[in-house]
């Protein structure tokens, strides 16, 4: 079997370093907006009995003139799922549940309704087996065609450079996935996500962390691009006002139904970390 320690501080690594570069280029709107907002970061321990060193992350947060939260972390874990939860874990089980997981989570609400909101992370994960995982999707209160569309083509850029078949696969991934069944509404607009692409050898490794990292590179080229086109529009109250319903339906989701949100209170992270989804301010209609 393939020791993956090695590889799972290869995959920290680039973790830390797209945060990095995606918490410079946010400053860097911040700037071009007047403000003077920076991320501030703090670290965290994962704690479980028996355990020397459990691994634990970093929190980085800011609020600004354009980004009015917005959250982007990292962190990498080891111990063992807690009994009735491993079961429902690839690779994992009652007799075997060790793992290890290091990943990047970001979630950012703009201040102004015409930007959109967006989700990403990205993560590796071992057990018996060993993954990749993770994904983006674009949430915008006021949706825009052009938005919409350049969003998406980056990804399906980014796909196309690995396997002809992903981007299809991993864009209704996407759209059923973040659905919210009781209101029969999708969060937003879609983008792509993937799940479980396994590594059952070191070159398959190279492959799906390669196509990670290739994710990680279409969000950070287009986002940003988006914000820049948005965040001078100028707004109504009714169009705030559909921003906060929208925020709404958007705290639904997280708190009911996403997997990531599950995953880190059943291992133990921090609560504000794994929280930092949630939108500074929401109504309910």
């Amino acid at each position: 079997m393939t020791v993956w320690t090695p590889y799972t501080a290869r995959a920290k690594d680039w973790f830390e370093t797209l945060r990095d570069d995606i918490c410079a280029e946010f400053e860097a709107i911040e700037r071009e907006a007047g403000s003077d907002a920076a991320f501030e970061y703090a670290s965290w321990t994962r704690e479980e009995e028996g355990l020397a060193e459990p691994g634990g992350g970093t929190r980085g947060a800011m609020k600004g003139k354009v980004f009015e939260k917005v959250g982007v972390n990292v962190s990498t874990v080891h111990g063992n799922f807690a009994p009735g939860f491993a079961a429902t874990i690839n690779g994992a089980s009652e007799e075997n549940p060790g793992f290890t997981a290091t990943g990047i989570s970001l979630v950012a609400h703009m201040a102004n309704p015409h930007v959109p909101a967006v989700h990403m992370n990205t993560r590796f994960l071992t057990t018996s087996k060993a993954w990749f995982g993770g994904g983006a999707d674009l949430n915008p209160p006021i949706p825009y065609d052009e938005d919409t569309e350049q969003f998406h083509a980056a990804f399906r850029a980014a796909c196309a450079g690995h396997n002809p078949t992903y981007y299809d696969r991993f864009k209704k991934w996407a759209d059923d996935y973040f659905y919210i069944p009781h209101r029969k509404v999708h969060r937003g607009v879609g983008g792509i996500f993937y799940d479980h692409m396994e590594c059952a050898d070191e070159a398959a490794w190279e492959r799906n962390f390669a196509f990670t990292q290739d994710v990680g590179r279409a969000f950070l080229d287009v986002f940003p691009k988006i914000v820049r086109r948005r965040m001078d529009s100028l707004f109504t109250e009714q169009d705030k006002l559909q921003q906060l319903e929208w925020r709404g339906r958007y705290a639904e989701f997280n708190l009911v139904y996403d997997r990531g949100t599950l995953f880190g209170l059943r291992t133990g992270g921090n609560i504000d970390a794994i929280l930092m989804s949630l939108p500074p301010e929401a109504v309910w209609s």
